[in-house]
């Protein structure tokens, strides 16, 4: 648990779609062609488990590629490589990735294109009983925390692919075979896009084509108490030789009126160096419905991880001694009558971007 609780934050949106990236990408203008593959090069006889599988999404662009990388196998988590070639291509050891035998049994070649790449994991979602109503977990007795659900023990569905006008997006829904779970789920949705526009859902953040959003929600789980509230962990993994700091600012949305709102963002820069090669930015709101009906959140302050989390796309991928931060992110506002209970529904939102021209951002729903 990694909790000391930070600024509010009310909408979260991970992307490359923020007020940085605009202003240093001319992102308005700039295009890219976008594909997306499930379980790359994997033929029969081999197969991956059940529920398990490896989708690929593809931004390229005028002289360099965008690849993510999305994957249920053991926890969730969305890995972003940036290369400086148009030719770069994903290769997969498929029964070392299967059989987690070996680091390196997935890459991206050639591996001297690769300019920028971090992981995003997400790792459990926390569950307490908040009868003081002070929707801070730092102000929470641990036994009134419940055991977390674990994100690498989940039993997901097979991914749904949808094609279209706004974008190249990826859903992967689960949860565990438990009574909190008979009607409920986790969802996970990621978003890619080759051209700049607004995102129709609610906190109607814009994107470009160096853009990726992740949105999250948890919908019709069973609370375990009356005054249930909820939260997401997460880490981040990188090369070693970024360091990683988080901090809060103001950006401009001319939707309708210019006008300033708070935005959370979470960069990575070189150890020897101030430059940011990638981000996490997202606003400081959560929806408790489908339609508008917003509750603020706070992040956690940011802390170094010991070891890396149990992902088999990190695993697979990083091989000296990656960098680790973990990040929560809780919901909820001191005194709020309405608990998860109410309504059974959150959902968070966050853009990705990462490279020295690129960000990285993403959305959670909550953390402890």
């Amino acid at each position: 648990m990694y909790w000391c609780i930070g600024k509010i934050v009310t909408t979260v949106l991970f992307g490359v779609a923020s007020c940085i990236v605009f202003l240093l990408t001319r992102g308005d203008m700039f295009q890219r062609k976008v594909s997306v593959e499930l379980n790359p090069g994997l033929t029969p006889p081999l197969v991956l488990p059940a529920g398990v599988n490896l989708v690929h999404v593809r931004g390229l662009g005028q002289s360099d590629t965008l690849h993510f990388l999305l994957c249920n196998h053991g926890a969730p988590a969305l890995l972003m490589v940036n290369t400086y070639s148009t030719q770069s291509v994903v290769q997969v050891d498929w029964p070392s990735f299967i059989n987690r035998s070996s680091a390196g049994s997935l890459k991206v070649e050639p591996q001297t294109s690769v300019r920028y790449s971090r992981a995003l994991v997400f790792t459990r979602v926390w569950e307490y009983d908040d009868v003081r109503n002070t929707a801070d977990p730092q102000q929470t007795a641990e036994s009134s925390f419940y055991p977390p659900y674990e994100l690498q023990n989940f039993i997901w569905s097979d991914p749904k692919i949808t094609v279209n006008q706004s974008g190249h997006t990826v859903t992967l829904c689960g949860g565990e075979k438990t009574e909190s779970f008979i009607s409920g789920s986790l969802c996970l949705q990621f978003s890619a896009f080759e051209s700049v526009g607004r995102d129709e859902m609610w906190p109607n953040l814009r994107h470009n084509a160096n853009s990726s959003q992740l949105h999250v929600w948890l919908d019709g789980v069973r609370p375990r108490g009356n005054h249930s509230r909820f939260a997401l962990e997460f880490q981040s993994v990188g090369d070693s030789v970024f360091r990683e700091r988080t901090y809060d600012s103001n950006c401009i949305d001319d939707e309708y009126k210019p006008y300033f709102f708070p935005v959370s963002n979470w960069v990575s820069v070189p150890v020897n160096g101030d430059n940011v090669w990638g981000y996490n930015q997202w606003k400081p709101v959560a929806y408790r419905k489908p339609e508008p009906d917003p509750t603020p959140c706070k992040h956690s302050e940011l802390v170094s991880v010991d070891q890396i989390p149990q992902s088999r796309l990190v695993q697979a991928y990083f091989i000296k001694d990656p960098q680790t931060y973990g990040l929560n992110i809780s919901f909820g506002n001191a005194g709020d009558p309405v608990f998860y209970n109410a309504t059974k529904y959150i959902s968070w939102i966050a853009d990705h971007h990462g490279s020295t021209i690129l960000g990285l951002s993403l959305m959670n729903l909550a953390g402890r």
